[in-house]
C-alpha cells in the first residue's frame, strides 16, 4: 500500500485544532523515531527509509518497524509503506545493528492524531511538533494502491482546502532532513 500524504505548516493552530476536533476525537501521543541506514547511506540515497518507532499513547507503549520504498509521487513524496508491530524494539535494534545498519537520526514527534472518514476513505490528520523545528505541521494521509494514487492525493488536498490550509503552506521537506539540518 502507498501512504498518500501531504504536509503543511500550520499558521493558526487554535483554529485548525478546533476544526479537527469536529471531525474526530484527539489521540495525543509521542513518537520516538530512529531512522537507520548503512554507513554509506545507501537506503537514503535510493529514496528508501527504515524506521524503528516507539509510540507512547495513553501510557501504553507500542513499537513499529517501517520500511518505505522510493516515492511514487515526487511532488508529495508519497511512498509505498510496509509497517509491522514489533514486540521488543531493543531486540530489533540489535538485529539492525548486527546487519550493519546504524541510527542515522533519532528524534521525537509530539503528535495529536485525528482518525476520520472522508470521501469514502479512512483518513489520518496529525498535528506534529518536533522540538528541533520551529512551529507545528499538519499531515493528512490515506492508504491507497498505485492505481488510485492521484485520486487519493486529490482527496487529501480537498481536506486541506476544507480546513483552510492553502496550497502555498504545503511542504515536501522530510522531518529527518530538517532535524539533521537544524542540528548541524
Amino acid at each position: 500500500m502507498i501512504e498518500a500524504e501531504l504536509k503543511a505548516r500550520v499558521r493558526d493552530l487554535g483554529r485548525l485544532q478546533g476544526q479537527l476536533d469536529t471531525l474526530a476525537a484527539r489521540e495525543i501521543c509521542t513518537y520516538s523515531d530512529t531512522h537507520c541506514d548503512w554507513p554509506g547511506r545507501q537506503l537514503s540515497a535510493g529514496g528508501r527509509e527504515l524506521r524503528l518507532r516507539l509510540v507512547m499513547a495513553e501510557g501504553r507503549p507500542r513499537s513499529l518497524l517501517t520500511y518505505k520504498e522510493p516515492a511514487v509521487d515526487s511532488a508529495s513524496g508519497s511512498k509505498p509503506e510496509h509497517e509491522t508491530a514489533v514486540a521488543d524494539a531493543p531486540v530489533i535494534d540489535v538485529m539492525l545493528r548486527a546487519l550493519g545498519l546504524a541510527p542515522m537520526v533519532a528524534f521525537e514527534k509530539h503528535c495529536t492524531n485525528y482518525r476520520f472518514e472522508a470521501r469514502g476513505r479512512e483518513m489520518l490528520a496529525t498535528l506534529v511538533r518536533v522540538p528541533e523545528l520551529n512551529g507545528t505541521f499538519i499531515e493528512i494521509e490515506t492508504m491507497t494502491d498505485e492505481s488510485a494514487m492521484k485520486t487519493a492525493l486529490a482527496d487529501v488536498r480537498a481536506i486541506f482546502a476544507e480546513l483552510g490550509v492553502p496550497e502555498d503552506d504545503l511542504t515536501a521537506e522530510q522531518y529527518t532532513d530538517a532535524v539533521m539540518k537544524a542540528r548541524a
